[in-house]
């Protein structure tokens, strides 16, 4: 296991930089956040040699746990190319992580369900906000069986049962990492302009977002005395979860 304090730099790739890239380190070993943009190139090839380097002990998915064995399935479906043909970044992970005890970190589970309803109650939401969390959280268990269910299927037949197509983006595998690199940086920034622009304070979606991020960092704590623990999670949430487990140093 590779416990550089350079160990970001040494990879010499711009796919693998701070804004995407941090360490915290723990007496058990380090903590790797990857925030990554999903089925993107340059964070499907992010992960598989960050996790190449570090070998970790643990890997944490930005997955319901009902997920993650749809996810197993898919990192041993390989393409032409030997990459995963589905789940981008999430089975590109568990392939480059074999022996790692993977972990599904994010909602819908219990944790979440208690926290998000004492919320709710303390701050006497209104009937309308509600509603809406009460349709966001039941589509996203709904998701989280149909991913278990599809699992099953494919571990009992010849076939796998795919639960999305991948995103299509202007720029592929096999461009250089350079290119890669500056195609994402592009679209995030994009993206977070448009979001920037959008009020949501308040909103069933900060109440669902942050719940889902508290429940996160509860999860990597529990997990992160177990060694080296890499955590693959959206972009968007990288600061915050950083924030919350921080006071070491990062990388």
């Amino acid at each position: 296991m590779d416990d550089s304090p350079s160990l970001f730099a040494s990879l010499d790739d711009p796919r693998i930089t701070e804004q995407f890239c941090r360490r915290l380190r723990r007496p058990a070993g380090n903590v790797y956040l990857l925030g990554v943009v999903h089925d993107h190139p340059a964070s499907v090839a992010r992960v598989e040699r960050v996790l190449e380097a570090v070998d970790p002990d643990v890997l944490a998915l930005e997955l319901p746990p009902a997920a993650v064995p749809l996810y197993r399935a898919y990192a041993a479906d390989e393409g032409a190319d030997g990459s995963p043909r589905f789940g981008g970044e999430m089975s590109a992970a568990i392939g480059a992580a074999a022996g790692a005890d993977v972990v599904g970190i994010d909602a819908p589970n219990w944790s979440f369900l208690r926290r998000l309803v004492t919320r709710l109650v303390a701050d006497r939401v209104s009937p309308a906000t509600a509603r809406r969390l009460v349709s966001s959280v039941g589509g996203a268990t709904r998701e989280a069986l149909a991913c278990r269910v599809a699992a099953t299927l494919t571990h009992a037949t010849s076939m796998t049962v795919a639960r999305d197509d991948p995103i299509e983006y202007d720029c592929s595998h096999t461009d250089p990492p350079a290119e890669q690199a500056a195609h994402e940086r592009s679209h995030v920034a994009t993206v977070q302009a448009l979001l920037g622009s959008v009020e949501t304070d308040g909103t069933a979606l900060s109440y669902r977002d942050e719940t889902r991020e508290r429940c996160m960092v509860d999860r990597l704590r529990e997990h992160e005395a177990g060694g080296d623990l890499v955590a693959v999670v959206g972009v968007d949430h990288l600061d915050r979860l950083e924030e919350a487990l921080s006071e070491p140093d990062r990388e």
